[in-house]
């Protein structure tokens, strides 16, 4: 049986570059979540998964907060209405009336009878297509002077480099950007490490949303 399941509060997320992420806001913000980043934050290695999960983990005994982390990629409805649906699927849940919509502030569905309190954010920003990367993004200070140069970059191999032998799609040049400025950094590191050394900026407001909807759901 999944650790998971012992786990009375647990955040469910797609892959390790999204547990990064989260782990590193929570311990740059000094977030009062009482999640503990090694035990607590569930990889589920892609969003397939991570759905097939929600009920088992939703039913657990004892179970009392689950945060569900995923991206909206292309079809923000089509997430939603998935997760929801899984979610109708556990025996808390079978009979409850759930948001038709992502809350812009991250959702959070109380606790009931037979059912823990739980969250949903859809990366980036609960309203928009997109993905962790756009997420992180708006994180890169303003003014960096790298950061134009790095669009630039990553347009120029789009409009010069047709697909293939180009190995990313032109939906995903955000994703592109992003680690193209990354490895602009004094030590290139991935996105999470990036936060904890201070160049990504954890006081964005679309950061600053989303660190308010963790503390939320998980505060004690």
């Amino acid at each position: 049986m999944p650790d998971s399941l012992f786990r009375p509060r647990v955040l469910l997320v797609e892959g390790q570059d999204d547990k990064h992420v989260a782990g590193h806001i929570i311990t740059q913000t000094k977030l009062s979540t009482g999640i503990d980043i090694e035990k607590d934050i569930d990889v589920k290695e892609g969003v397939d998964s991570l759905i097939a999960s929600i009920r088992s983990v939703v039913d657990a005994p004892n179970q009392e907060v689950v945060g569900i982390l995923a991206d909206a990629n292309d079809h923000l409805d089509s997430c939603w209405k998935s997760i929801t649906g899984r979610l109708l699927e556990s025996n808390g849940f079978r009979d409850a009336s759930l948001p038709e919509r992502p809350d812009p502030a991250g959702t959070i569905i109380p606790e009931g009878p037979r059912s823990p309190r739980v969250g949903i954010w859809l990366m980036p920003d609960n309203g928009s297509p997109g993905e962790l990367e756009d997420f992180v993004a708006k994180m890169i200070p303003d003014g960096d002077p790298v950061w134009p140069r790095a669009e630039t970059y990553i347009n120029e191999i789009i409009r010069d480099i047709p697909n293939p032998p180009r190995k990313f799609r032109e939906k995903k040049a955000q994703r592109a950007k992003v680690h193209a400025w990354l490895a602009t950094r004094e030590s290139p590191r991935q996105m999470g490490t990036a936060i904890g050394a201070g160049d990504l900026d954890v006081n964005d407001p679309l950061c600053q949303s989303f660190t308010g909807w963790l503390q939320r759901l998980f505060a004690p």
